[in-house]
């Protein structure tokens, strides 16, 4: 699938579209705005056992289990750490039944927002296997910013069993 870097969002024509920027490591990223449905606290999370080794956990969400992706796992190969400005992004993401869920990505500082033109983002000419979330790249005067397709975060497999264990929890229920 192609990053739509030549237009299409929702800023309009010199005001690009708004980005939330977070970092992993030493690196900052950052998500469109419009793929996020809150920014929520680190709440209490339920380990899942036997889940890749990103997924964190599932949370609480208004009575809804939501899982947790720990971003600086993904990202960076450690932990995010509880910080004041760690947060979890609820964002969509597909299930792999055809519909959609609420995935929690957990995030450490999580403080800026950015407006940025789409063709501001470039190819950083290298595309990892099995990272089909990582786009394009753009630059400012704080170092580079790379941006993540969050639908892309977790695989057709694991979504699906991911999803389908929490919706058989919530038949059972």
């Amino acid at each position: 699938m192609a990053w739509d870097t030549d237009g299409g969002g929702e800023g309009g024509p010199g005001i690009g579209d708004l980005f939330l920027v977070f970092e992993a490591g030493d690196d900052r990223y950052a998500i469109e705005a419009r793929n996020v449905e809150e920014i929520l606290p680190v709440t209490l999370l339920k380990r899942v056992p036997h889940a890749p080794e990103a997924i964190c956990g599932l949370m609480d969400h208004r009575g809804t289990p939501v899982p947790v992706v720990d971003a600086n796992q993904l990202l960076a190969g450690q932990p995010s750490e509880r910080r004041l400005s760690t947060r979890v992004i609820l964002v969509r993401h597909p299930d792999g039944a055809g519909g959609t869920r609420s995935l929690g990505l957990m995030a450490e500082r999580v403080t800026d927002t950015i407006r940025r033109r789409r063709s501001d983002f470039v190819s950083g000419g290298v595309a990892p296997s099995g990272a089909e979330y990582l786009g394009p790249v753009a630059t400012d005067p704080g170092g580079m910013i790379q941006w993540i397709e969050p639908s892309r975060v977790l695989s057709a497999a694991v979504a699906q069993a991911l999803f389908q264990t929490i919706k058989d929890r919530d038949e059972i229920v």
